[in-house]
């Protein structure tokens, strides 16, 4: 028998969907360029394919379990044990640094994801905005 696996709670960080009709008005704007008598041309739809396809790949989950990071090109599965923690840069992108020092970009998470990604980890990442201090102190008066 297969045990089932408590997953707690789940947050998911992609670009918006909507953003896919973006990428419908350019390849419809681009019908009468992409079928002019010049030969070739309709090549020009690998654009809007390639960015159809990282609008709807792209994502980190974000899990009890850990991160899960997913990219156009690849996938990877990182526990909360295997991370140091997390690094900002100067464009407020997050990066993951795993305990041996490398670093890995989480698409689509910004530093006002913080508080979020502290509440899904289940305290092993901290909020270093302060947000969830008073949840925290909250679950431990619950729990005694």
């Amino acid at each position: 028998m297969a045990e089932t696996e408590q997953q707690g709670r789940k947050a998911i960080f992609r670009v918006p969907l909507i953003s896919l009709l973006a990428v419908v008005f350019l390849a419809v704007c681009m019908i009468p360029a992409a079928f002019a008598d010049v030969p070739g041309l309709w090549l020009m739809y690998v654009v809007p394919i390639g960015l159809f396809v990282f609008v709807v790949r792209t994502r980190t989950v974000a899990s009890a379990r850990g991160l899960d990071v997913r990219t156009v090109f690849g996938h990877r599965e990182m526990p909360w044990s295997s991370l140091k923690g997390l690094a900002i840069n100067d464009k407020a992108k997050v990066r993951a640094v795993l305990t041996d020092g490398s670093e890995v970009p989480l698409p689509s998470v910004r530093t006002r994801h913080l508080p979020v990604i502290s509440l899904v980890s289940e305290g092993r990442m901290k909020d270093p905005s302060g947000l969830t201090d008073d949840l925290d102190e909250t679950t431990d008066e619950a729990s005694d």
